[in-house]
């Protein structure tokens, strides 16, 4: 008999630990999620006068800094799409399925950008998303 109450136990001990584990690496995600969008409310901020650009396409412009400054003339259009290209390749590096979706909504003062992270879990039956709302003025 004590031996059946111990492997119960052992049971639930081990179903625990799973558990935990599982925990962890949905929080380690969302963690990343919310990091991904901020870089990316970062770069809107900082190139604020694409608006529009950034809910385009990704495109390599080449637009890298080297030494402080653009590898070439980019346009602040071209320098959002290359920041969107550099957000999804680490969007599909550091989240299993990441993506990441941009939304610009230029009839409110000022402007709001919808940031979207979406990844997917191994138990959860639809992907998880991860939403940020920021204003950026043009000034």
């Amino acid at each position: 008999m004590a031996l059946l109450v111990l492997s119960v136990g052992m049971l639930g001990i081990a179903v625990l630990y799973v558990e935990s584990l599982s925990a962890g690496r949905t929080a380690s995600y969302r963690s990343q999620a919310v990091n991904l969008a901020a870089d990316m409310a970062d770069r809107i901020r900082t190139n604020r006068r694409a608006q529009l650009a950034y809910a385009g396409g990704a495109a390599n412009n080449g637009c890298d800094p080297q030494g402080g400054l653009p590898a070439n003339n980019c346009t602040p259009a071209q320098m959002a799409a290359h920041d969107l290209f550099r957000w999804n390749q680490t969007l599909t590096n550091l989240l299993p399925g990441g993506n990441g979706n941009i939304q610009f909504n230029n009839g409110t003062l000022p402007p709001t950008y919808t940031i979207t992270v979406s990844w997917t879990e191994v138990t959860e039956p639809a992907p998880l998303a991860y939403t940020m709302v920021i204003q950026v003025p043009l000034t």
